[in-house]
């Protein structure tokens, strides 16, 4: 099947462009629903967690406290490197299972560190950068997740620059000042150029 990954730096607006290709039927595959998925209640990751930090990282519902190792993960590198030897494993082998049992034209998978991680720019057949400057993504997730400036500095300091993630897309949706009608319709196009590459591709 035709693969288009979609990333871009926190606060782009990724969930939400994703979600205007699933209104038109495409198949979404999402990393960080994954991410969550694994960490929620009964999650197959948090028996490990668990035993890895111990039950002061787990939530009165069995989920992982998020802001609690977010803090850990962000102040001790390796303590993020034992976590992502969790999860990381979990993620790809979920991830997968729901691209292969994908249907439709074309399938497009979510993820965030795309451009960090090197692995899945050969995995895909297509780069799509939902982008924004800098100022805008940290308003954004200020706003939304409540985070201070100095928090979501951090994080965006975490991922690849924007420029390296310019560098690396095929194609480039900009969500910034602008309406959500035009935003859509700049998906709608590419919607069809993308089902005729994967056409094209198919023969």
């Amino acid at each position: 099947m035709f693969v288009v990954g979609l990333t871009g730096g926190i606060g782009s607006g990724k969930t939400f462009v994703a979600d205007l290709f699933a209104a038109r039927g495409v198949a979404i595959v999402d990393t960080d629903v994954i991410a969550h998925s694994i960490t929620a209640p009964r999650g197959p990751a948090m028996p490990f967690i668990a035993r890895e930090f111990g039950p002061t990282f787990i939530a009165a519902d069995g989920s992982l406290e998020r802001a609690k190792m977010r803090a850990l993960a962000f102040a001790d590198d390796a303590a993020r490197a034992r976590l992502e030897a969790i999860t990381h494993p979990l993620i790809r082998a979920e991830t997968e299972r729901r691209m292969n049992a994908a249907n439709g034209a074309y399938l497009i998978v979510v993820v965030p560190l795309l451009v960090e991680s090197g692995a899945w720019k050969s995995r895909v057949n297509r780069v799509l950068v939902v982008d924004c400057d800098v100022e805008t993504q940290i308003a954004r997730v200020m706003h939304r997740n409540g985070f201070s400036r100095e928090q979501v500095l951090a994080i965006i300091a975490r991922q690849a620059p924007r420029e390296a993630r310019l560098a690396a897309a095929d194609d480039v949706l900009l969500n910034e000042n602008i309406q959500v009608q035009q935003l859509d319709e700049q998906v709608g196009q590419l919607h069809t150029h993308y089902l005729s590459l994967a056409l094209a591709a198919a023969r």
